[in-house]
């Protein structure tokens, strides 16, 4: 995983007891993933364009050490599993210190516009580096 994008924490991030409220996070995840498909050239306002979305359908999240308001977090994601329809992501972010906070992973199917599951976009398998698994090709 690489660190793609740096969030500072805001007071609005934070509850009663000055730690990040746990939703916030993915949020995060979510700043990470649509940088890291920035940076592998796929811009997903680009997908959305095309008629591809990516709605979450599986989401988790390991809380390791809370963040806190103005902690300054680097958020590091990577792709994990591509299937036919599917692709995975993880995360980590990680505190300034170094200190590893929350780890996690989103699965997300790839649908049309009208929300019927679509196979992977042509370019995107491509662009990710990862080949076929086993049952996969074609």
């Amino acid at each position: 995983m690489m660190p793609v994008a740096t969030v500072r924490v805001l007071f609005a991030d934070t509850d009663a007891m000055g730690i990040v409220y746990y939703a916030n996070y993915l949020r995060w995840f979510e700043a990470g993933r649509v940088e890291l498909l920035r940076r592998m050239g796929m811009e997903y306002r680009e997908l959305i364009a095309t008629g591809i979305h990516l709605p979450v359908t599986e989401a988790a999240v390991r809380y390791l050490l809370p963040a806190r308001y103005d902690d300054l977090l680097e958020i590091h994601a990577g792709i994990g599993e591509l299937g036919r329809a599917s692709v995975s992501f993880r995360y980590r972010i990680v505190r300034s210190d170094g200190a590893v906070l929350t780890e996690g992973s989103t699965v997300h199917a790839f649908t049309d516009d009208a929300g019927r599951v679509v196979r992977v976009p042509p370019g995107f398998r491509e662009r990710t580096g990862r080949r076929p698994t086993a049952g996969e090709e074609g």
